[in-house]
C-alpha cells in the first residue's frame, strides 16, 4: 500500500518508536487527509540481527551501564571510514534488504526517520544516486552521536540549538537543521486539569504528588525508592508507574496496602499525560522522550543515575536550564526530595525552568518542516 509519509523507527528502547507514533498522531490531527505509515525496522530484519541490535542494547544499558558508556563514547570518536565502521555498515546493509523492499512498496512522498539506522542506509543510497525520496531525520536526544551524522539527507529536526550546532560542527555540509524539539504525543500540548486527573487516581490534589517513572519496561528499583520516600515525614503522596512489569506492579500494590492514601501504583498506560499532569515532581531516568514530556508539562525532575552517554547529555540539558535536580544514589535522592518538600520556592523555580524549555508542539513542527 502506498502512502504520503513513511515513518521509520527502531525498537532499540522505546523512545524512537514513541517519537514516530507522536508524529503519526499529530498528522491525524493536523493533516487528516494524509496516508501515514509507521514501520519499525526491527520487524523486517532477521531474528538474529534483531537480537544482536535491539535486544542486546536493552540488556547492556540495564545490566552493564558503565560498559555501555564506554562503547557510546568510543564509537562517537571512531573514524567514519575505519575498518570496523565499514564492517558494521556492511552487516547492516545485508540484514536490512527487506526494508528497502518495503520502502519501494510504500512509495512514500516523504520519509521521516526517528533512528539513525534507516537514515544511514538511505543517505548512502542518495549519495550513490539510487534514491531520491525526500528523507528527514529526527534526533531523539539532547545530544548527537556520530552515528546520526550523515550528509546528503533532506534535513534534520533536533531538540535544541546546541544539537544543531554540534551537527553542523561534525560535518553535514549544507544540510538544513531545524530546532523543533523532540516529537511527543499531541496530548502534551493540551495538558489535562491536575485536580481531575488526581481524583481519577484516588489522589488528593491539595497535597504534594511525587511521580516515580520506570519507563515502559518497568526498569529500576522503584519499590525501594518508594519505601525511602514514604519514610520522609509529611503528607506527600507517591504515584508509581510500573510500566509493563507485572511483578513490580504487584509489589508496589502490596506496598500501597501498607500505606493507605500515600501510594498509588499503576501499570502500563496509553495516557501518561494524565498521570504526569497530577505530579509536582517526577523522579526517573532522563530519556529523550520522557524528558521532553516533562518539559512540555512544566514538570521538574529529580534525575536518578543517568546511563552514561545520551542520558548524561539529556541530564546536562535539564540541569543547565534549571529544570531538574540530579541524584547519584538513594541517599542523594532522599536528600533532594527532602529539600523539595522543605523549600517552598524550589519546586516553582524548577517548574518555570522546565516550562521555558518545553516544546509541546514538536511533533507538529517536525511534520510541517518535512512537508514544506
Amino acid at each position: 500500500m502506498t502512502c504520503d509519509i513513511l515513518l521509520l523507527s527502531v525498537s532499540a528502547g522505546a523512545g524512537h518508536v514513541r517519537a514516530a507514533e507522536a508524529i503519526r498522531a499529530s498528522a491525524a490531527i493536523t493533516h487528516p487527509g494524509l496516508v501515514v505509515q509507521h514501520l519499525d525496522v526491527m520487524e523486517v530484519v532477521p531474528r538474529l540481527f534483531k537480537r544482536l541490535y535491539a535486544d542486546s542494547y536493552l540488556k547492556l544499558i540495564n545490566r552493564h551501564p558503565a560498559f555501555w558508556g564506554y562503547l557510546y563514547h568510543a564509537s562517537d570518536r571512531s573514524k567514519p571510514d575505519g575498518a570496523l565502521t565499514r564492517l558494521r555498515e556492511a552487516l547492516e546493509r545485508i540484514n536490512t534488504r527487506k526494508l528497502l523492499e518495503r520502502i519501494r512498496d510504500a512509495a512514500p512522498k516523504v520519509i521521516i526517520c526517528t533512528h539513525f539506522l534507516p537514515a544511514q542506509l538511505i543517505a548512502r543510497l542518495r549519495r550513490l544516486g539510487q534514491f531520491d525520496t525526500p528523507t528527514w531525520v529526527v534526533v531523539t536526544d539532547f545530544d548527537v552521536h556520530l552515528l546520526w551524522v550523515r550528509e546528503g539527507l533532506s534535513g534534520y529536526c533536533v531538540a535544541s540549538e546546541e544539537v544543531a550546532w554540534r551537527l553542523r560542527e561534525r560535518g553535514i555540509g549544507d544540510t538544513p537543521v531545524h530546532v523543533t524539539g523532540i516529537p511527543i504525543d499531541p496530548a502534551f500540548s493540551q495538558p489535562p486539569q491536575r485536580d481531575a486527573c488526581a481524583r481519577e487516581l484516588g489522589l488528593d490534589p491539595a497535597r504534594r504528588i511525587i511521580l516515580l517513572m520506570s519507563g515502559g519496561h518497568g526498569v529500576g528499583n522503584l519499590e525501594q525508592i518508594a519505601e525511602r520516600i514514604l519514610s520522609i515525614p509529611g503528607d506527600h503522596q507517591i504515584l508509581a508507574m510500573a510500566g509493563r512489569n507485572a511483578e513490580l506492579l504487584t509489589r508496589l500494590e502490596g506496598l500501597a496496602g501498607q500505606h493507605p492514601g500515600r501510594l498509588v501504583a499503576v501499570g502500563f498506560t496509553t495516557t501518561p499525560e494524565r498521570l504526569m499532569a497530577c505530579a509536582d515532581v517526577a523522579i526517573g531516568k532522563p530519556g529523550g522522550l520522557s524528558t521532553s514530556e516533562c518539559l512540555a508539562l512544566g514538570l521538574p525532575m529529580v534525575i536518578v543515575s543517568p546511563i552514561p552517554g545520551q542520558e548524561e547529555r539529556n541530564s546536562d540539558h535539564l540541569l543547565e536550564h534549571g529544570a531538574a535536580l540530579k541524584a547519584h544514589d538513594a541517599a542523594g535522592l532522599e536528600h533532594r526530595v527532602r529539600r523539595l518538600l522543605a523549600e517552598p520556592d524550589l519546586l516553582p523555580r524548577l517548574a518555570a525552568g522546565a516550562r521555558a524549555s518545553g516544546k509541546p508542539r514538536a511533533a507538529a513542527d517536525v511534520l510541517a518542516t518535512a512537508l514544506a
